[in-house]
Parts: C-alpha cells; structure tokens; sequence
C-alpha cells in the first residue's frame, strides 16, 4: 500500500514539475568538446550552469545540447583526468571546449555524510571509488564493485550461490556480540543491514550497472552524523543522475559462465574399498566389506556445472521536456554452481532532477525497485557429496522399480527397508526431491527538496523523504518420496515476510564565501526521523508450519498460529535525532569540521534511549603553507580527527521489558490427548544501551608530480566500550542464566596506505597503477563489570562435531575470537599422535586447564592492487587482494579426516578426507592445534580486456567489448577450500567452492 502511495506521490510531483517548469526562461546551448592534445571527442564530460549541480554530459561524439536560465553566464566543464574549465557562454548558443589532460582530482566532488565536499577540502578519512574504477566483471551484488579497491575495507564473496552476499568489514570489526557490518546509505536513505525472508542478500536487489559512485567512510569524524549506527563505518551508495540534452540510449550486455575449479579434497571409491578391506583383514570384520559397492563415484561433480549468467541493462537519459530524467531497466539470470540453484532480477530505476525559478528550486526524484526470484538449492548436498559413499552408483533407477521409495535415489536402509534415519542422504535426492523458491520486492524511493531563499541565497532548505519497503514470500516443500521426510509425508511450508523503513529529514544549510580573505564557512542543522517496521504482516519474521494437503496453502492457513499472545505494539523500532555540523575553511589552507548528533532509540529503555555523538576534524595544506615552490610536490595536506559513534544492530526491540511468552511444541503441559502452551516469562536488562566507539585519526593526503604519484597515508585507534557481551546471571536473579548486557571493551588500531600512479601517460598509451596496505590489531580490553580472579574469558566459536564444543575465546589482552586448543604432540617423523597432548600445566592430567591460547582468525595485513593499460583503442587490467597473518580452524579436517567418517559405527559406509591418510586417526581429536592453519593467501580476481570498436551501424551507435576472468587463482599454504570464507570466527566449515567465472559484454551506446 505504502508503494502504491509513494509512486502516486512521485506521479503527481512529475507532473507539477512539469507545469511549474513552464515559468522559468530559459535558452540552449549546444557545442563539441574535444581533447586539446590531438582534438579527439571527448565523451562523458560533465556539463553545467556554475553554481547549479544539475547538467548534462556530452555524447560519443563528443556533443552536448543544454538548457540553462537566461540568467546564467558561465557553464563548467569537467571530467576525471582533465582540468575543469569555466566558459563564459553571454550571447552565445554555440561552445565549442578543448581540454586539457590533468592528473589531479582534488576538486573532484566526493559524496559524505549529509551532502558533498571536493576531495580536496576532506577533513575525515573517506575514500570514493566512481564506475570507471569499480571491479569489473560478472557482479552481482553492489558491494563486490569495491573488491581490494579500498584500503581498510574487506569484502569476502560467498560461494557459488547465486546472488549471495559478502561479508563486508572496514577496519576490522569493533562488536563482540552485535553486527560488526557498516550501515549502508542509498541515496540519502539509510537502509537496514538485516535481510528480509526469501532473500539471501538485500543488496542483491539493487543492479550494480545503476551505481555512479560509493563512499566509504572510516573514521568517527567521517561518520559520526550518523550517530549510532555507524561504528562499524559507513558505505553511501550514490545512483546514476539525469542529464539535460538530447535523448541517449545505452545498453549494457554481459554473458557469463561460472566454473567450479577447486573441489574439496576427498577419497575415491578405490581407495574406500582398499581402506575396508585391509582393516577387515586385520580385524576379521567383515561387516562393512559386504555394504561396498563396486562404482568411483565423484558425488561433487555429479552436484555441481557450469553455471551460466545473462545480465543485461537499458537506459536511457535526456529531457522530458526541460526535465533532466534517467530511467533503466535490467534482467539478470544468474545460475548457481550447485545444480537448482538460480537467481533472477529483474530491476528498474528513474531519476528526475529539474530545477525550478531560476535554479533556487531543485528537485530530486529517485525511484528504485526490483522483483527477485530465487531457487534456493538445498546447500546440504554440499556435506552429503563429500560424505556419501563413493562407491555407490548416482544413476536414477529407470525405470523407477518404485517410484514411491526414496525418489529412486540410492540410500542407505536398515533391515525393515526404511531408511537409517542418522546416515547420510543421497544429494542428489536432496537437490533434485526438495522445491524451495521465493520472490522479493524491493522499492527504494525519496524527493529531495533543496529551495535556495530568494530573498537570502546563502540558505537553503533541503527535505529528504524516503521509502523503502521490501515484501519477501515463497515455499520450502519436499517431496513425499524423500528419505529426509517420508514419516510425514513429506513436507510443505509457506512464509512471509514485508518490511517498510520510513525516512523524513529536514535541514538548513547555510553557505558564505569570504572571498577577501579566501575563506568559506558552511553550517548544516537538521532534524531526522526513521522508523523501520521489521513485519508489515505483525507476524513474527520467518513464520513457518508444516502443511498436511498438498495444495498451496494460504497465508490465513499457514501462519495464524504464529500469533504473538499479546500484541502490544508492532514489530518496529525508531529513530529521532538531530544533527549539527560546521566546516569552517580559512585562507584556503584551514580546515576545521565539528559536528555532533543527538540520537533517540526506541530499542531501549526511556532513561537510555537518548545518546550524544560529537566529531571534531582540521586539516591543514601544508604545500600551500611550505612548499609552494616545490614543483615536484602537487599536494599535502594533514588531517585530524576525533568523534563518538555507536551501534545498537543485534538489540531486541523490547527487551528492556518484562514481558511474557508462549512456549513452543517443544514446552508444552499435556492433559489427556491435548498439548497446552503456557506463559512463561523472558530474561530482560532495562539498563542495557548501545554500545559505543571512540575514534582517533592522523592521516596525511600527498601527491607528487602533478599528481601522477597521489594517495593518503592513516594512523587510526578505536576504543569500543559498554560492549554487548552474553553473560552469565547470578541464580534468582533474573528469568534465564544468562543475557545480553554491556560489558567489556575492544581496542582497535591500524595503519592505512593507498597510493595511485600514473606511470605512463602518452597520446596513445597510459598506464595506471594503484595500491592499498592496511595493518590492523585488535585485542579485548575488559570482560568485566567487576574483577573476578577466576574469570578465563568467555568460551566462543561454535564447531561442527560434538557436542557444544566450541574452539574460541574472548579473552582480555587477546584478539576477538583467538583458538582455545591443546597443543598437539607428534613423533618422530611430524605425524600426529592421536590423544596425545603438552600437559601445560604440568599436573599430569591432561584436561581443559591445559588448553592454550593461540593464533587468531583475523589478519594482520591487508593488501590490494590494481593496474590498467590502456593502448589507442585497447585496454588491459588486473585486480587482486591479499591477506597476511590470519589463521583458521579446518573443521572439515577434524570432522571428517577419521576412520569413522568411513565405517560410520551405525552400520553405513561414508567418505572422508584425504587428511585422514596423514593422520590415520579413528576419532575426531577436535580440540587439537594441529588443525589450526596459516592462511594467508593472495588471489588475482580479475583480468579484464577491452576493445573500442568506435561508431557503427551507419555511426549512429558505439560499441565497446570487453571479456573478463574472475577468481583467476589463489596462491595460500591453507589446506582446506578456501582461505577467507570462514567469517569471524575463524571456523571454517566451508565446503562450497567459488567458481572461476568468464564474462564477456558488450556496450551500446546510442
């Protein structure tokens, strides 16, 4: 409903747009502009009025067509890698422009919290990466546009899923407990980091080809204006802009084919049956000799293929009428590696930004929206490929002898024929007897409203309203014949799921030049309010039941029984603050920035719910001020910076409360034949609050040779406090043993270095080479509320095998999540012996007491780089990452490297890794150190190629070819699948590989 409103809203401001447009006088100017050098066309260069922020860009050939007030005097023309140049166009319908080459881009206009600065006036550590820099290739998702292009920023792609996510980390995370993931900003609009049901990643929703640039803001005087929310940094995602001017098409094409390269490591059904049979012969057990079978089955190439991706987008920009407009439309078909896995999009997106009496009205009108569909593979038949007896036939009965049994799948059966209800499932049945689909729609809309007072044009009015509202659904069935859910008759489930976050901002701006004395001062005082209601439906997120009839169930009948008992207010939490903020440049060498936000939650507690986020920032040109006559030297510049941020994502909406709930199946009283819920009461800490992170800043921007040698050079230290930890509670004390409070403190600190070169620069030839180096370090602080002698630290990481075993800690004085193992001990040759362990503390028992503290997940180093050549129509590049001193656990290793992986002790034959032939354990040593392991590792992930064919179809178009490889190789010493899949913990149960993926496109423009 919200939808259909917004879009009526944006209709009839369109059309108000267009009547009010009819007062303004205005005339066109049209013109060529070309390269000084050699007088080619130049396309792409921004057009517009001086002291307006909406023009047009010039065409393949180089020609413009603009409409500006009769009032305007002078157009800007600019373009990265050329000097801007201001024209003045009195009198004049015709400019024609030459422009020059110019390696420096600090008035480049970077996008930051609550408006824009040129580069060259930051004061807070932000870095901006624009189209023509993002990482090429088949993407996705928006946030892999940014792979190993940023120093300080971390993105680990997913498996082969299709549209899956990453895991996104700038500087490292600064929570235990709470999301360590930046907010991410559309447009103007903050948006929610969680996910809605039916999506495996919201950011999959927006297409990658509509992105003109993202920001990603790092420290606390950078993102402090977004207050308690921002610890974790900042990613603003700006969309592409109308352009006034003739109406252009351009349609982006790319086919793509995704390979599994990398598979894990298992053993063949030779090498089974060799296994079995020599133990059979020393133990004269000839048990699971006779459940051999005769085949070489690799279950992992019967599970994966070539996954195969067509994307394609189609804009267009200009004028309707004198309204400046773009509009695209997109459709991607993404496979998956894993057979049933696909993904489509299909995405539109229209931008109108006119201006109105004679430019002291301007208007911005963004409309995203997307509808998604997913076929979700069931990801098990990943752990059953690797485990599944390998000397087994994959082959589907034909005919089907019952087609009523199992699918017709192979599966392991006791001797009544049915299934053994804890062995391993054929995954093939798995995939192949499972339909689990869904369909998300994603609108993200807002109006920004930016009125220039005639009577005082030093102050405008910006508002800001936004909508984003995402609907998820779809169905998890299984079919009656598989082995997984033939007690009940198979299964059929239906969920659910809408989400609106509601956005209205008002602000002041207030801008002076001191032209006399070279300064400039500009205030911003706003007001901010956002509600984000997690479940429009007033169910709870994911509302699942098992359905009896086959037919489709409806929303009525699936999850009425999901009801809350009291519903005292829908899920939904909000946001009321105020923002403050002064830039303050003297003699054009100066920088000061201060700025403080006032936030108000409704996630906690009245006494608590209100919080203070100051920042302070100064910079100082230091060429101007020493170097002047320098030649060689073309910018220096030191920055300061200090401010306050919090985080309040992973918080319950009410759990300051005391509040009740019904229990599950699970807890119920039985009288007679009936299963009754009861009430029970829930754990709750009414003085919990955010958490909150102070952050200092020493960085230095400098280039060198007319900024053919530029970059930025950061010391930064992060001190997190009132950290939200899991506690344990003193008996009596509250309604559950242990809770969510603040308690504790991190500490972060790190070096960051980016450097950009232009080594090359000739008529035909450029070369650009770029390079980024982050140094990190985080260790816990405090643990406590109070000092405990006894306290070790609090037991973490979750690990597959066992049970509650757990292989981390969160210790003080130690990295976040750093590896509780025994030390292992070996023999004389460097294998393992199995059980053997260092008495640590030498009191000849070996037990928990004797686990140590050792390595860490996290790495100490990161490193990027980037290169591109371009020769006359040619270009040619490269991309990789790398990262140094991180550490994980193999848990493929330590689960299935051991003999009883093969002969399962319940009857069934299994597979197991080719670790085992090292080890030659026969139970799982989980706790071990010997599965700890260095993995670090470089990996290439793109080359890239491209050719400019230039004007075709009777030069009425343009088109450019480009090809790409992504995930070209990794060069790393860790044994297990991949070295930077294991997220934070360090655990790494990864078993989906990541394909090597070929992409070539095509673009049109016209």
């Amino acid at each position: 409903m919200c939808c259909k409103k917004l879009l009526r809203v944006m209709a009839l401001l369109a059309m108000l747009f267009l009547s009010l447009f009819s007062y303004s006088q205005n005339k066109m100017v049209s013109g060529k502009v070309a390269d000084s050098k050699d007088g080619s066309s130049l396309s792409g260069v921004s057009v517009s009025p001086k002291g307006g922020t909406t023009g047009t860009q010039t065409g393949p050939d180089g020609s413009y067509q603009i409409s500006v007030a009769s009032s305007v005097t002078t157009l800007v023309f600019s373009s990265v890698g050329y000097s801007t140049q201001e024209v003045n166009i009195t009198g004049k319908t015709s400019v024609n422009v030459s422009m020059a080459a110019n390696t420096t881009s600090l008035g480049e206009i970077v996008v930051i919290a609550y408006g824009t600065r040129r580069k060259g006036d930051l004061t807070g550590s932000v870095t901006s990466v624009s189209a023509k820099d993002f990482q090429k290739g088949n993407i996705n998702s928006a946030e892999q546009l940014l792979q190993g292009k940023v120093a300080g920023l971390q993105i680990t792609t997913g498996g082969g899923s299709a549209g899956g996510g990453s895991r996104i980390r700038i500087r490292g995370g600064a929570s235990l407990n709470a999301s360590n993931d930046p907010l991410i900003v559309i447009d103007g609009v903050p948006v929610e980091s969680n996910g809605i049901a039916g999506s495996a990643n919201l950011l999959n929703t927006i297409n990658p080809n509509d992105i003109e640039s993202i920001s990603v803001l790092k420290d606390a005087s950078a993102t402090a204006l977004y207050g308690s929310r921002a610890s974790n940094g900042v990613m603003i995602i700006t969309t592409k802009k109308g352009s006034s001017g003739k109406l252009r098409f351009n349609y982006n094409n790319q086919f793509s084919t995704g390979i599994v390269g990398e598979k894990v490591d298992v053993l063949t059904g030779d090498e089974i049956r060799s296994i079995i049979k020599a133990d059979s012969a020393a133990t004269g057990n000839n048990t699971y000799t006779k459940l051999l079978g005769k085949e070489n089955t690799d279950w992992q190439d019967e599970i994966y293929r070539a996954a195969f991706g067509l994307d394609n987008t189609i804009s267009a920009t200009g004028s309707l009428g004198n309204i400046p407009f773009r509009a695209s439309l997109g459709y991607l078909n993404q496979d998956g590696t894993l057979k049933t896995n696909n993904f489509q999009r299909f995405s539109s997106s229209l931008n109108l930004s006119p201006k109105f009496f004679n430019d002291h009205l301007s208007v911005n009108l963004a409309v995203k929206a997307s509808h998604t569909k997913n076929i979700f593979a069931d990801e098990g038949a990943i752990g059953s490929a690797i485990s599944f007896d390998p000397t087994q036939t994959s082959a589907v009965e034909i005919p089907l002898i019952n087609p009523t049994k199992w699918g017709g799948y192979y599966e392991w059966l006791q001797s009544n024929g049915m299934p053994i209800d804890l062995s391993t499932r054929n995954p093939l049945a798995l995939l192949y007897l499972r339909d689990n689909t869904s369909k998300v729609n994603r609108v993200i809309g807002n109006i920004q409203l930016d009125y220039k007072l005639h009577f005082f044009p030093d102050l405008h009015i910006l508002a800001n309203f936004g909508l984003d509202d995402s609907r998820g659904s779809g169905n998890d069935n299984v079919d009656s014949t598989s082995a997984t859910n033939y007690k009940t008759g198979g299964r059929r489930l239906y969920y659910k799921q809408g989400k609106e976050n509601r956005l209205a901002d008002v602000s002041l701006f207030y801008t002076k030049e001191l032209k006399d004395i070279k300064s400039k001062v500009d205030v911003l005082v706003g007001h901010s309010y956002q509600s984000f209601l997690t479940n429009v439906y007033n169910y709870p997120a994911f509302s699942y039941r098992a359905i009896a009839n086959p037919a489709k169930p409806q929303l009525k009948d699936t999850i009425e029984d999901s009801k809350p008992t009291f519903l005292t207010d829908k899920p939904e939490y909000r946001l009321e603050s105020y923002i403050g903020r002064v830039n303050f440049t003297l003699a054009d060498k100066y920088l000061l920035t201060a700025s403080i936000r006032r936030d108000a939650s409704s996630k906690f507690a009245k006494e608590n719910s209100i919080g203070y986020f100051p920042a302070f920032a100064a910079a100082w040109k230091l060429r101007e001020e020493f170097f002047q006559s320098v030649s060689f030297i073309s910018d220096l510049k030191l920055r300061l910076g200090w401010g306050k941020t919090g985080q309040q994502d992973g918080i319950g909406y009410y759990d300051y409360l005391a509040r009740y709930s019904r229990s599950n199946s699970t807890a119920q009283y039985q009288f007679g034949n009936d299963f009754v819920s009861y009430l029970r009461p829930e754990g709750y800490d009414r003085s919990r609050q955010w958490e909150s992170t102070t952050t200092s800043n020493i960085g230095l921007d400098f280039g060198f040779l007319n900024n053919r040698i530029s970059g930025s050079l950061d010391f930064y230290k992060k001190k997190t406090s009132d950290l939200l930890a899991e506690v344990t509670v003193a008996p009596g004390a509250n309604f559950v043993n242990k809770i969510v409070t603040n308690v504790g403190n991190t500490e972060n600190k790190g070096v960051e270095l980016t450097v950009n070169t232009v080594p090359v620069r000739t008529q035909d030839l450029t070369w650009e080479f770029g390079f980024n180096y982050t140094y990190n370090e985080a260790k816990i602080t405090n643990l406590l509320k109070y000092p405990d002698p006894t306290f070790k630290g609090i037991d973490v990481s979750g690990i597959g095998g066992g049970t509650g075993n757990t292989i981390g800690k969160f210790a003080v004085g130690y990295a976040p999540y750093v590896y509780n193992v025994y030390k292992q001990i070996y023999d004389k040759n460097g294998k393992p012996i199995e059980g053997l362990y260092e008495d640590i503390n030498r009191d000849g028992v070996i037990n928990n007491d004797d686990r140590y503290l050792y390595k860490k997940p996290a790495a100490d180093v990161l490193m990027g780089f980037n290169t591109q050549v371009s020769y006359k129509k040619f270009n040619f590049g490269l991309a990789g990452h790398a990262a140094f001193g991180n550490y994980l656990y193999n848990n493929y290793f330590s689960n299935a490297g051991v003999i009883r992986s093969i002969k399962n002790p319940i009857n069934f034959i299994g597979n197991a890794s080719k670790n085992y032939l090292e080890t030659g354990f026969e139970n799982n040593q989980y706790l071990s150190d010997y599965y700890i392991e260095n993995a670090s590792f470089f990996r290439l992930d793109n080359i890239n190629l491209g050719y400019n064919v230039g004007r075709i179809i009777n030069n009425k178009a343009s088109l450019r070819i480009s090809a790409s490889v992504q995930n070209v190789f990794v060069i790393t010493k860790y044994k297990g699948l991949d070295p930077e899949n294991a997220g934070d913990t360090g655990v790494d149960g990864n078993i989906y590989p990541r394909p090597t993926i070929f992409s070539l496109g095509f673009n049109f423009d016209f």
